[in-house]
């Protein structure tokens, strides 16, 4: 069975799809929940219904996967309800959620979270329920609520990265510069509480995420202002660097603001990770899908000491006798830039005895083919050599610290190895010092103090 409310017109999965511009998803909802609902009244607080969906596993505290892993298996697709759904099936308390969102401000909806089943599978359903019309909000006032808000900096900066990625690809999709961008009706406030809460639910564990390979639909949606592709334009260009396959079944399994969730908080793409489970938690979509469950499955759990956790990488790496150091350090800037985690050139002696540069660039399997072309297109080499390789990495996350000088990202490694390592971003430091007009080095020392002095 699904999950308790149906969707119209071949639409897979709940609410979550933002979208823009030109359109929304015209997708009316028909709620037969366990209980009866009566509609919220404008204004409404946020109120959990059916609270035992959350009383099958104790709450997880904040910080609980710190130095862990959270992978997300979206074999049957994503959206934003079901991330949220997931997240506090895994443990995450209902009320961070809750919080989240009553921070934001807005009125006129009720948060409802329930038991339901999808195949043979029990799992969380949470949806949002409207009282009527809400206002359209540009991306720029999506942007001024936030600042507004009452979320946390690192909160808010992950729910503003989100709606970046999501903004960019709508005003793709509709040729529009991102300040026009407008998310529609009942798509506004279901976007704001599902990119919010997800954020405080990622933010609340500070784990590691990893996701698997995304599963993309095919057929067409009908939508408000005429019929969509499948996958949705909006949900393509969300999942730009993401490593998808044919899920062989007509319909939508992953929703824009789904794939915007996922593209923002996933730190690397695989298959299964190498890791001990700990804790499992499963959100339901809206549809049943022949053949399999349709739920994102969430596990946290430990990476092994010893164990390759940074997924599948490939080295390039090319031998010239012939090159400048300038040429070799715009090499190493472009290669970054074409998503190198790490470019970098060694002196070698080469045949006859000529000094030479090794011009290695480590990345993800799926940025090799463009980092190896622009290793031969911004070099002499003609020829690149690929390895397949893997590293054992810590747990790493940013979180915003705030200072004199403003808001600064801080890098925090973590992990079985020792003390956690603490790195202010750099630039970041930098642009703020050049602002207050004072050294650097005073805006790197407030903020390693003001992240010794943050609760937790």
């Amino acid at each position: 069975m699904s999950a308790g409310i149906r969707r119209p017109e071949g639409a897979t999965h709940g609410h979550g799809h933002g979208h823009g511009h030109d359109h929304d998803h015209d997708h009316d909802h028909d709620h037969d929940h366990d209980h009866h609902h009566g509609a919220p009244a404008p204004g409404a607080r946020v109120t959990l219904l059916a609270g035992d969906a959350e009383a099958h596993r104790p709450p997880l505290p904040r910080g609980a996967g710190s130095g862990k892993v959270v992978f997300l298996d979206v074999g049957s697709g994503i959206a934003g309800d079901m991330t949220i759904a997931a997240l506090v099936d895994l443990g995450v308390p209902f009320a961070v959620v809750e919080d989240a969102v009553r921070a934001l401000g807005v009125s006129g909806y009720r948060l409802v979270l329930s038991r339901a089943r999808t195949g043979a599978l029990g799992a969380t359903h949470f949806s949002v329920e409207d009282a009527g019309a809400q206002p359209e909000r540009r991306y720029r006032d999506v942007l001024a609520l936030l600042a507004a808000s009452r979320l946390t900096p690192s909160v808010r900066a992950l729910a503003e990265r989100i709606f970046a990625r999501l903004a960019a690809a709508e005003a793709e999709v509709h040729r529009v510069p991102e300040s026009e961008v407008t998310f529609h009706e009942v798509g506004a406030l279901d976007s704001l509480i599902d990119i919010v809460g997800a954020a405080a639910c990622f933010e609340h564990l500070g784990a590691r995420v990893t996701a698997s390979p995304v599963p993309l639909g095919r057929g067409s949606v009908k939508t408000a202002h005429g019929v969509l592709p499948l996958p949705a334009p909006a949900t393509l260009s969300c999942l730009r660097g993401v490593p998808t396959f044919a899920a062989d079944l007509d319909g939508e399994h992953v929703t824009p603001t789904g794939a915007a969730i996922l593209a923002s908080v996933a730190a690397g793409f695989e298959r299964w990770p190498a890791m001990i489970p700990e804790s499992i938690g499963c959100g339901a979509g809206t549809r049943a899908l022949p053949g399999r469950p349709n739920a994102l499955r969430v596990v946290l759990g430990t990476e092994p000491a010893g164990v390759a956790t940074g997924g599948a990488l490939c080295l390039l790496e090319a031998n010239v006798d012939d090159m400048t150091g300038e040429l070799a350090a715009h090499a190493i800037a472009v290669l970054l830039g074409l998503g190198a985690l790490e470019a970098f050139a060694t002196p070698v002696t080469m045949k006859k005895g000529r000094p030479g540069l090794l011009l290695s660039a480590l990345c993800r399997i799926e940025h090799a083919d463009a980092v190896g072309s622009g290793l031969l297109r911004e070099t002499t080499s003609i020829g690149v050599r690929r390895t397949a390789v893997s590293r054992l990495e810590r747990p790493r996350r940013v979180v915003e610290v705030a200072t004199r000088f403003g808001r600064i990202p801080v890098k925090v490694s973590e992990g079985p190895y020792g003390a956690p390592q603490v790195k202010p971003e750099f630039d970041a430091c930098a642009a703020a010092a050049a602002r207050a007009g004072v050294p650097v080095r005073e805006v790197l020392a407030e903020a390693l103090a003001a992240y010794g002095r943050a609760p937790g």
